[in-house]
């Protein structure tokens, strides 16, 4: 399975053709996690229109598996935080999870957010908002 990122989804739901192909390319699963669909909900409340935007989310939503926490990825999470913490670097806790959901699933993150999710051990990753399949 591969873990779609919050940009990923807003493209799909934009209709941005390179990331729509890439996705009819690629054979395996998608899904995005918990984190993201709230990042979603978010845009949408936040929008000129936010009842027809909130509909469109939650209709691509049900289209797809969620991948939620676990006590691997919260400790994922809390060790991620420590360690960039350490090195003087911080990072969005949304992002945090997203990396160690990412990591515990073992699940490719599609985002075009290299730079980001680059400071997580153990996150591989495809942007296809680039046309990179990575990894």
């Amino acid at each position: 399975m591969k873990l779609l990122d919050t940009d990923t989804c807003i493209k799909i739901l934009r209709g941005n053709s390179r990331v729509i192909e890439h996705r009819a390319a690629d054979d395996q699963k998608v899904g995005p996690a918990w984190v993201t669909a709230s990042e979603l909900y978010y845009g949408a409340a936040k929008s000129p229109e936010p009842e027809h935007n909130r509909d469109l989310v939650a209709e691509f939503l049900s289209t797809l598996p969620l991948l939620g926490i676990d006590p691997v990825s919260a400790q994922l999470f809390g060790d991620f935080k420590a360690t960039l913490e350490r090195a003087g670097t911080h990072l969005a806790d949304a992002d945090l999870w997203i990396g160690a959901i990412s990591v515990v699933h073992n699940a490719p993150l599609v985002t075009g957010n290299k730079k980001h999710f680059e400071r997580i051990p153990g996150v591989r990753i495809e942007d296809w908002i680039r046309g990179e399949r990575g990894e």
